[in-house]
């Protein structure tokens, strides 16, 4: 094939999301062509379908992770998340992708780039986007992943081996602050919202506020345009003020409408990721949501049952399920996360490319 570039990729599904996994080295190093690669490969060139490429045509399954054996001392692997955004031109390297993340331990040993003789990896993993970290603990066998087990997230049929993630010094990990707007709570178009970056960037918001129940189907609100640019427009003002700039064409602050919890949980969710209503919620959006919960006198802080003590455990509604966090304080202050995850590889193979993208002699 002199006419196409063949790029080896494994896929996996990463909690509730898929997406594919590349080395590093075999990517261009400039990241203006590494991106036009990347746009190439999942075909995310504006085609909401995403027919010429490899990407799932949503948000949920159009997601890159990129591998490299770490340059940091603490950490085993660095991990660089992409989203592409379905039907428009464009990358995201803004967010973290905690979905994704739970397979990156899963490629390293799959790849060789961690070996382990032990019956369960600990990789440590540090997130290029943010600059944070997060050790994955999951079962082996015979040095290579276990991907049968018994542990269930929704969102995801059937069962899987866990996947253990453990979050450590989240705040602040894009807008530089817990709380970016120096506010618990801050008002636009005469709507109260808490902007909170407790590993994503995120405003929550009360589902009443905007004349719902904040238990409608997705499909039901992202027919709903009126809502849709209420919450466009608070998104382009606050994701000033926390500090991300013009956010137009950013996957963040992602907009999270709460409501009480309908099914016994901590509180219940619909999450705009950007501009369209979310089937899940994404990790550390549920991070992010669950701490502005637990801080009194934010804008949700009166519809979630907060449990006591220095560890938290909630249990966060959402259109497919619940997510469980456990959040860890001390002397009131937050200072990690953990959470239950499960992964599968899905497929390796290489994605080919015409030649004239990535011309052999720019190797």
């Amino acid at each position: 094939m002199t006419n196409q570039r063949a790029i080896p990729f494994l896929q996996f599904r990463g909690g509730s999301s898929k997406g594919l996994y590349f080395h590093e080295q075999d990517l261009p190093q400039e990241t203006s062509l590494r991106d036009e690669v990347l746009k190439w490969i999942m075909g995310a060139y504006g085609d909401v379908r995403q027919i010429d490429g490899l990407g799932g045509a949503d948000p949920l399954t159009s997601k890159i992770a990129i591998i490299a054996p770490s340059t940091k001392a603490d950490s085993d692997i660095d991990y660089t998340f992409i989203q592409a955004i379905v039907g428009e031109d464009r990358l995201d390297d803004t967010p973290n992708c905690g979905n994704l993340l739970s397979a990156v331990g899963a490629f390293a040993v799959e790849e060789g780039l961690v070996k382990t003789t032990e019956d369960t990896a600990r990789i440590g993993i540090f997130m290029t986007n943010s600059g944070n970290r997060c050790d994955l603990e999951f079962p082996v066998a015979n040095g290579m992943p276990v991907y049968d087990g018994d542990a269930k997230i929704d969102g995801v049929l059937g069962s899987s081996a866990p996947v253990m993630c453990f979050y450590k010094d989240l705040a602040g990990s894009a807008c530089g602050a817990l709380l970016p707007t120096g506010n618990i709570t801050d008002s636009y178009d005469g709507i109260t919202v808490t902007a909170i970056d407790n590993g994503m960037p995120v405003v929550v918001l009360r589902a009443d506020d905007f004349g719902i129940t904040g238990d409608e189907a997705p499909d039901v609100l992202n027919a709903n345009e009126d809502l849709k640019a209420r919450l466009e427009s608070i998104r382009l003002q606050v994701g000033h003020d926390m500090g991300l700039g013009d956010v137009s064409n950013k996957a963040v602050p992602k907009m999270c409408l709460v409501s009480k919890p309908k099914n016994g949980g901590s509180f219940n969710t619909r999450t705009f990721i950007p501009k369209s209503c979310h089937k899940a919620i994404g990790v550390l959006g549920a991070v992010s949501a669950a701490t502005a919960a637990g801080i009194a006198g934010s804008a949700i802080s009166d519809m979630a049952t907060v449990p006591d003590g220095n560890q938290k455990d909630m249990t966060i509604e959402h259109p497919s399920g619940v997510f469980d966090v456990r959040l860890d304080y001390q002397d009131g202050e937050i200072i990690g996360a953990g959470l239950l995850r499960t992964t599968r590889l899905l497929a390796r193979g290489q994605a080919y490319i015409p030649t004239h993208i990535w011309p052999h002699e720019l190797s």
